[in-house]
This record gives structure tokens, C-alpha cells and sequence, in this order.
């Protein structure tokens, strides 16, 4: 049954931590400037626990655990790289750790493991089954208070993207469509078994027995392709005997029978050339989610994780949108929602893009047709004519020679929807289409942005940094895009705690105002805990003049 936790927990007379520190140890322990205390202020006591109702019954079963202490817990293990263990150890027995949670009496107790993984649990599954992120809904309502607290400017933003690697072993063909086998034959009861040959049954108990990745070392190409082919009929056989199962293994072997097989028209099974096998088709029976990507030579099993942040100069700049899809999703893929979230964080229309050539398409280009994209280069090779959209027809010049040419307007080719140009050259003729027009209009662009200009967008390669920095040769410990995406969450509800605690520290350059009083008075202040002082002091000062502290108009912002 939901409930919701109190924001504001009570001190117990007894029992209460500060009461048990002194000096040095107590004024730590208050410091509204320390992590502890603003992971509390910032994480903690901003979680809407509302957004989890739907994953507890509404009338049946004893109260939950407190949602945000249970967030709270899932956030510091990402953000610094504990393990389960390590984790339940700093929650119980670090101070620091507990106030960042609301745990401010010795005796108040920690949701014990099995609440905590069954917490997890609920959210993939209802992820799984519904489609939608509760953990992105938190990180949009945290970030957009955030926002609103430091008057964070929206309006210009950078991206970037990174593949990070999944929880998995690199598997061959043969490996993959073996493990996958063995795992639906694996799943199947002993009633179910009975419904198997003799032969088919003996076959499986051996493909059971053997080390995949040994028989791939020893055999030649030629061996492997050999026997992949019975194993094909014997996965065709199993599908059609087995086909009123639902299982998750069934579902999974009969996926990864069409993407290795096909059946011919006289029913016979061929496998595959590797050609026809797409980059989204199964990388390992462990992930499902997980796809296959080769970018610059670096060939990845796993995902693509896009950073969005806002980009303004001598300001505070959060992450404002992070998206985690199956590796072989283009950038290009990532510009509108990435645009469209973080308007929705920042109440703000997005006006200058800064991203790299990968994000560039024409759709995007159309969709932002109100916003400045600033790109840092071209993708492709760049080419030997600049090409120029006049209103007598397209200007060909050639970069070597200098000489212009007026372009011909071809004939379209069957089925062709665009319109093609071509000059006449001394090799023959050479064709332009709307995609190579686009690129020299582009790289023209790019030619009259200056530097200072173009670099806005290196700093989003940090933010990219951090999000990864805890990984171990960008291989994720998770399997499956549910977790990736709880990971990638708190790793940048942690990087924007961070800079808010140095912007507070930048800000917040003190100089002496009043006789035991510095700082400078902005929207900071509460945070620094000044509230409570000055009321304090002024309550003295003005004691007996019969003057209110509230009549003081520096006051206003506090």
C-alpha cells in the first residue's frame, strides 16, 4: 500500500546525531554547504513520490519504505561507484551518508535489502510492461526545480553521444545461436521434454555438454558453417513442436532464428550470409536489448547514451535530457526529443544547437527550422566543388581551378523523387544531388562561424567524462536498457549536483555587510543557511528600536 513520506524528519531528543557531535565534527555536520546536506536538499527532498504510486497496490499490503530514501540509496551507488555491500555498509554506518538520506537519528532505520531490490524490480518491470521511465520523470522534475532555483538559462544547449559497452562476453555467431538453444532447452520442464525424439533429445544433451567457445577455436570456417546447419533444422523443429510457448527463452530462440536462417519456399532451412544479419539482431541471449555498432573502428555490443546540457558562459549549466538507446542508433536519432525534453525541463524554447556533423540530416534541419544548429564539422570526405543555389540555376565552382560552371538539370530517373544537376567534365559527365547541395551550403556555414563559436561544444565531451567515469573500459555492470538507463539517470543527477555545490562556492564570494554577517544576498543564500542568522541578528539589533528585520528590502531575496 503507498504512502508518502514526510519531508521533514524529526529529531528525537535522545537520539539525535548532531547532539552526539562536538566542534569541529558538529560543524561539518551542519554545513549547509557540504554534499551531504545538498544531496539532501537538491536529490532527496525534491523526489515527487507520487510518481511511484503505480507500482503499489492502492488498498492491500503493509506501507511502503520511504520512496525517497529508497531513490536516494539507488543515486549514491551509481554516483560513487559502490557495490550492493558497500552500499547498505555507508548507509548504516556513515553519518554523512545518512543526513543525505533524512536519516538524522541514530535509531532511524534503512529499508532492508530485499525492499531495496524489489524497489529495482518494480521499475524495470513496469518499464517492461508499460514503456514508461519513472526514473526519467524524476530527473526532469528534480532538474526542472533545479532550473527554476538558479535561473538556469535554457535557450542555448550542446550534445553529444557515447556507446558504452554491455555486461556481456563477445559472442560468435555460432556462440550466440548455441547459448540461446541451450537456454530455451534449459527452461523446459520434464513434461514438456516428453513431447522430444530420442534423437532430438540426445542431439541437445550434447550441444549442452560443449563449450562453444572451444569448438569455435578449434574448428576451421568451413566446420562452423557445417554445424550451424543441422543445429538450424534442429531450432526450426523445436519452434514448430513448441509453437502455442510464450516464454521469454522461446520468443528469443525463434528471434534469433530468423535473423540467422531462412526458410526456403520447398522448406528447407539456409543459414544466412552475415550480410543479411542487421546490427539490431541478438548479441547475446544474457542482453536482448543490447545491438551491435562500429564506429571509428571501435566496435561495440551494447548502447548509445546522448547528453543534453545548457551551454551559457560564466552561468550554471545542468544536464538537462539523457537518452540511452541500442547502440546502432544513429546520432541523428537524438536531436528533436533530446530539444523537445529539455524545453520541457527548462519552460524555455531552445534557440542555438551546438553539436557535432553525426547530428546533422535534413529531417533535423527541418525540425529546427526556428533554432541555429551550429555544427563542428561535416561528416565525409569534403568535396572538390562548391555547389550554390542561385536564382538562375545551381553554380558549380571548382575549388582547384577556380572556374564556374552553370549546371544542367538531368532527367530524373524512374521512381527518383529529387531532382538531380550534372556538368560536363573531361572524364564525362558528373552529378549533383539535393544531399551534396546541402553539404556545401552546410560547409559554408561552417567556414563563417568563428572558433570561439565552434568550441561551445567541446565542454559537453566532459560531461560525457563524468557520465563514464566510473566505468571500467566503458563496459557497463548492467545488462539490459531498463538498467542503462536507471544508471545513465543517476550518474547525471549526480554531475549536476556537483556543479551546483562549485557554482554555490564561485557565487558566493563573501564580503563583510553587517558585524557578523558576509555573503552576497541572491537566490543562494538559504542554502548557505543565512536565513536563520541574519533573522537572528537583526532581531537583536532592532530590539529596541521596535524596527522589524522585514522592513529591510535586502532582506527580499532570502
Amino acid at each position: 500500500m503507498f504512502r508518502r513520506s514526510s519531508k521533514e524528519p524529526q529529531l528525537d531528543a535522545f537520539s539525535s546525531t548532531v547532539s552526539l557531535l562536538e566542534g569541529k565534527a558538529c560543524k561539518l555536520y551542519n554545513d549547509k554547504t557540504h554534499w551531504h546536506n545538498q544531496f539532501y536538499e537538491q536529490i532527496t527532498k525534491a523526489v515527487d513520490e507520487d510518481t511511484f504510486k503505480v507500482l503499489f497496490n492502492e488498498t492491500m499490503g503493509a506501507p511502503n519504505a520511504p520512496v525517497r530514501i529508497l531513490l536516494g540509496m539507488m543515486i549514491l551507488k551509481e554516483s560513487l561507484g559502490w557495490s550492493d555491500s558497500q552500499l547498505f555498509e555507508q548507509c548504516n554506518f556513515n553519518l554523512l551518508v545518512r543526513k543525505s538520506l533524512g536519516l538524522i537519528n541514530i535509531n532511524d532505520s534503512l529499508p532492508v535489502e530485499s525492499t531495496y531490490y524489489l524497489f529495482r524490480k518494480r521499475i524495470y518491470e513496469y518499464q517492461k510492461q508499460s514503456g514508461e521511465d519513472l526514473m526519467e520523470k524524476v530527473f526532469a522534475d528534480i532538474t526542472g526545480q533545479q532550473v527554476k532555483e538558479f535561473e538556469v538559462n535554457g535557450r542555448n544547449i550542446r550534445m553529444d553521444s557515447k556507446l558504452i559497452g554491455s555486461n556481456i562476453a563477445l559472442f560468435t555467431r555460432y556462440e550466440i545461436i548455441h547459448q540461446t538453444l541451450c537456454k530455451f532447452y534449459k527452461s523446459l520442464d520434464n513434461r514438456a521434454r516428453m513431447r522430444l525424439s530420442s534423437q532430438d533429445t540426445e542431439q541437445l544433451e550434447q550441444l549442452i555438454g560443449e563449450e562453444p567457445s572451444k569448438t569455435v577455436y578449434r574448428s576451421t570456417r568451413e566446420e562452423i558453417k557445417g554445424r550451424l546447419q543441422p543445429i538450424g533444422l534442429l531450432v526450426y523443429k523445436l519452434l514448430q513442436l513448441y509453437i502455442n510457448f510464450s516464454t521469454e527463452p522461446y520468443l528469443l530462440l525463434e528471434r534469433t532464428f530468423k535473423e540467422q536462417y531462412k526458410v526456403q519456399e520447398d522448406q528447407q532451412i539456409e543459414l544466412r550470409p552475415k550480410e543479411e544479419i542487421s546490427s539490431s539482431s541478438l548479441q547475446s541471449p544474457h542482453d536482448p536489448d543490447s545491438a551491435y555498432r562500429n564506429k571509428d573502428g571501435h566496435q561495440v555490443k551494447g548502447y548509445s547514451v546522448n547528453i543534453t546540457e545548457t551551454c551559457s558562459d560564466n552561468r550554471l549549466n545542468l544536464i538537462t535530457n539523457v537518452i540511452v538507446e541500442k547502440a546502432n542508433t544513429p546520432d541523428t536519432a537524438f536531436v528533436e526529443p533530446a530539444i523537445q525534453a529539455t524545453e520541457q525541463v527548462t519552460g524555455q524554447e531552445v534557440e542555438i544547437v551546438y553539436a557535432d556533423g553525426a547530428y546533422q540530416s535534413p529531417d533535423n534541419d527541418s525540425f529546427c527550422e526556428d533554432i541555429d544548429l551550429v555544427y563542428t564539422g561535416i561528416q565525409g570526405a569534403e568535396s572538390r566543388y562548391d555547389l550554390e543555389m542561385t536564382q538562375d540555376g545551381l553554380l558549380v565552382t571548382d575549388t582547384q581551378t577556380g572556374e564556374q560552371t552553370k549546371a544542367v538539370l538531368a532527367k530524373r530517373q524512374k521512381n527518383s523523387k529529387e531532382d538531380k544537376w550534372r556538368i560536363t567534365t573531361a572524364k564525362g559527365y558528373y552529378y549533383f544531388n539535393q544531399q551534396s547541395i546541402r553539404a556545401s551550403e552546410l560547409r559554408r556555414q561552417l567556414k563563417g562561424r568563428s572558433r570561439e563559436e565552434l568550441n561551445k561544444r567541446n565542454n559537453v565531451e566532459a560531461s560525457i567524462f563524468q557520465l563514464a567515469y566510473l566505468l571500467r573500459n566503458n563496459k557497463s555492470k548492467y545488462r539490459g536498457i531498463a538498467k542503462q538507463k536507471i544508471w545513465a539517470v543517476c550518474r547525471c543527477l549526480w554531475v549536476n549536483l556537483v556543479r551546483i555545490l562549485n557554482y554555490m562556492k564561485q557565487t558566493c564570494q563573501r564580503t563583510p555587510i553587517l558585524p557578523g554577517i558576509s555573503g552576497s544576498f541572491c537566490s543562494l543564500c538559504r542554502y548557505l543557511g543565512f536565513r536563520t542568522r541574519l533573522q537572528n541578528i537583526f532581531r537583536k539589533n532592532t530590539l529596541n528600536t521596535k524596527t522589524s528585520y522585514k522592513n529591510y528590502d535586502f532582506l527580499a531575496c532570502i
